[in-house]
């Protein structure tokens, strides 16, 4: 599509030379318009031939894969200009996005955690109680590896590659997953096994990571109240839960530049959007991704 990269390429200088924005928005608009390209390239569509179905189909994946609504209205915000910019340059006669609707912001949608707050979260925990570092572990690992937190729940330590830093997720209808864990996840659930490790624990309950006082593995109701807990111990004032964590893992994925059929796996969702464009990647590119766009992996 040699047409096509001309035709951003005459669009960045649109943007750059008579909407005089600055480098950091240049670069935030290109890397929104990247998203876009990259699903039109799976669907093996041109950027001129683009439809309003095909332009929902995309929206709905952004939903799909857990982005927080004002990233997605961003993110759509960038198309528009990009198709205005083609109406305006003749490469259209029409402009797609006129009736592209973003997603309504209330507060009723879930929060998203920056990872400042998130290093706030865990900073308020208390590591002198014997579950000090066990929440800390929880908190790192639904951040770091964007977990469900019945995926969490059930997390067993057979699961766990540290030397190849993945862990093995079962997911929803019981498929498995792979996903890359950070330094930093891996460095906090040692902690807690330092704790673990002289507990008294439940025949049959040997295998689970996370587990209560009574040796039992924990619930998802035990997790979301000690999250909502220790917001008010960091003086967070969003509504969170455990899913915050994953939209959050999410988010900074995309904010960080990751491939959406990245996030989409990495996630485990099977479809984005209404079409199924879900295809193979193998660790390799699942670990290169994460390591370069989640910020418990890039180096300051």
């Amino acid at each position: 599509m040699e047409g096509s990269k001309d035709i951003v390429k005459g669009y960045v200088r649109y943007l750059k030379l008579q909407r005089n924005m600055s480098a950091n928005t240049l670069d935030a608009y290109q890397r929104d318009l990247r998203k876009l390209l990259d699903y039109l390239e799976r669907e093996e569509k041109d950027v001129r031939d683009v439809t309003l179905e095909d332009l929902h189909h995309f929206a709905a994946g952004l939903h799909d894969i857990g982005i927080h609504p004002r990233s997605q209205c961003r993110i759509l915000s960038g198309i528009r200009s990009f198709y205005h910019y083609m109406q305006l340059d003749g490469y259209r006669d029409d402009d797609p996005t006129e009736l592209l609707e973003s997603p309504q912001i209330g507060d009723h949608l879930p929060e998203v955690l920056s990872t400042a707050e998130v290093d706030r979260l865990e900073a308020s925990i208390d590591l002198s109680k014997w579950e000090g570092h066990r929440n800390k572990a929880i908190i790192e690992v639904l951040f770091s590896c964007g977990l469900r937190v019945s995926e969490l729940v059930n997390l067993k330590l057979t699961n766990l590659y540290f030397d190849e830093e993945f862990v093995r997720v079962l997911g929803k209808g019981s498929k498995e997953r792979l996903v890359p864990i950070s330094h930093r996840a891996i460095e906090e659930l040692k902690w807690w096994f330092d704790d673990r490790n002289h507990m008294k624990i439940k025949p049959g309950e040997e295998d689970y990571v996370f587990l209560n006082r009574y040796g039992k593995h924990l619930t998802r109701t035990m997790i979301l109240i000690m999250i909502k807990r220790q917001a008010v111990e960091a003086g967070i004032t969003k509504t969170i839960s455990p899913h915050t964590l994953r939209h959050s893992f999410a988010t900074a994925l995309l904010e960080g530049g990751a491939d959406l059929r990245v996030i989409q796996a990495l996630l485990g969702h099977e479809s984005i959007g209404t079409t199924e464009i879900y295809t193979h990647l193998d660790t390799s590119t699942l670990r290169r991704e994460i390591l370069e766009h989640h910020p418990r992996n890039m180096k300051k």
